[in-house]
């Protein structure tokens, strides 16, 4: 969303991030109970994920002090890695964690929270570009990664999107319309989860990353 918006949208890289960010929340809101209704959120999990979460906002106000262009360049790369990690995952041999290994492992989900929301808030992109590959490396099972996301979604768009309130990134009226049609590309997004190829939607996910992530890049350099 946030190279589709600096791209096509007419905004500029900070308010691109800031827009895409805000969006992410009503959208993991609509993910949240969507995955609730499942029963797939693993709270044990999810709490202390999302109490790291907050360092969204400071993400957003690193964003801030970066000048445009070399922005765009780490917002760039990082959908690309995004997107090459979605197109060829590390083959993780780690053992299974549940989120109930103890304390340790409460801190843990905390740093993951952490760099996910700060990750989030500094480039405009949603919680899970960062947690879900980072459970998966560690562990944690993908369902469990993927629903925990969503909640991450929530905390990590609200802290980041107060951050750039206060620079005036957001536009509002972008994200109206934007919002409308992700909620509506979520739960056809649901469903067709259930009945497509995981393969398929992968590879799409994948080069769809790589190819917005590599555009712009192109125009940034």
């Amino acid at each position: 969303m946030v190279a589709f918006l600096a791209l096509f949208g007419g905004l500029s890289i900070h308010q691109a991030a800031a827009t895409s960010l805000f969006t992410f929340l009503f959208t993991g809101l609509l993910a949240t109970w969507l995955y609730q209704r499942r029963r797939s959120i693993d709270w044990d999990i999810a709490v202390p994920v999302c109490a790291g979460a907050v360092l969204g906002y400071f993400g957003a106000g690193a964003a801030a002090l970066v000048a445009p262009r070399l922005l765009s360049i780490i917002i760039a790369l990082i959908i690309v890695a995004a997107g090459l990690y979605v197109l060829v995952p590390l083959k993780i041999t780690a053992r299974h964690r549940d989120g109930r290994g103890g304390s340790g492992e409460q801190i843990l989900l905390s740093v993951v929270g952490g760099v996910s929301g700060f990750g989030s808030g500094f480039s405009g992109a949603g919680g899970p570009l960062f947690s879900v590959p980072i459970m998966v490396i560690l562990g944690y099972a993908p369902l469990a990664a993927v629903a925990t996301s969503q909640v991450l979604q929530i905390i990590a768009a609200t802290s980041g999107s107060i951050g750039n309130l206060g620079h005036g990134f957001i536009d509002f009226r972008v994200a109206a319309l934007v919002t409308v049609f992700e909620l509506a590309g979520l739960v056809i997004g649901v469903r067709l989860a259930h009945v497509a190829s995981a393969l398929v939607l992968r590879r799409l996910a994948g080069a769809l990353c790589v190819i917005s992530g590599g555009l712009l890049l192109w125009r940034s350099l």
